[in-house]
């Protein structure tokens, strides 16, 4: 069975992450997999994000959601991983991931970079334009499941 890591900081799950979290749960063991240390400062903590992406990727048996610290390809050699997932929506996207896949092939030369395109519906989504929106008390209906969406206007009505 094909083991893929799906890495990012989920601040909040998207429906958008979800989408390719189902898909590539078609193809094989899916880690989906939150740095314990991040340059970007969350909304959330590390334990509401890895409770958001839990509560949302139940139903899926072949999918297990965990934490890494260091480099993403050393967690993947650990688990034995030869794909680590990577979702492009944009070319701005493409330039950024490059870089990162080029440096990953260099480190890990066994473990392949995979490019997926988000559903139509979800290929301008992203957790900082979701933060936003709310932020700004719009919709994001549709956009993230709706405890996700509560849990937002929670946090930022505070």
């Amino acid at each position: 069975m094909n083991i893929i890591v799906y890495p990012g900081t989920f601040d909040p799950v998207t429906n958008g992450h979800l989408d390719l979290i189902s898909r590539a749960a078609k193809i094989g063991m899916v880690y989906v997999a939150v740095p314990l240390k991040s340059d970007k400062a969350p909304l959330f903590s590390l334990e509401e994000r890895l409770e958001m992406l839990h509560e949302n990727t139940r139903q899926f048996p072949n999918v297990e959601v965990g934490t890494f610290e260091g480099l993403v390809v050393h967690y993947a050699q650990h688990l034995g991983a030869r794909i680590l997932l990577r979702g492009i929506r944009a070319v701005s996207d493409y330039e950024y991931e490059l870089q990162m896949a080029m440096m990953n092939r260099k480190l890990a030369p066994e473990i392949e970079t995979v490019f997926m395109l988000p559903g139509e519906a979800h290929s301008y989504l992203s957790s900082s334009l979701v933060r936003a929106v709310v932020r700004h008390g719009g919709s994001v209906a549709g956009l993230v499941p709706p405890a996700v969406e509560a849990a937002l206007r929670k946090k930022l009505s505070t």
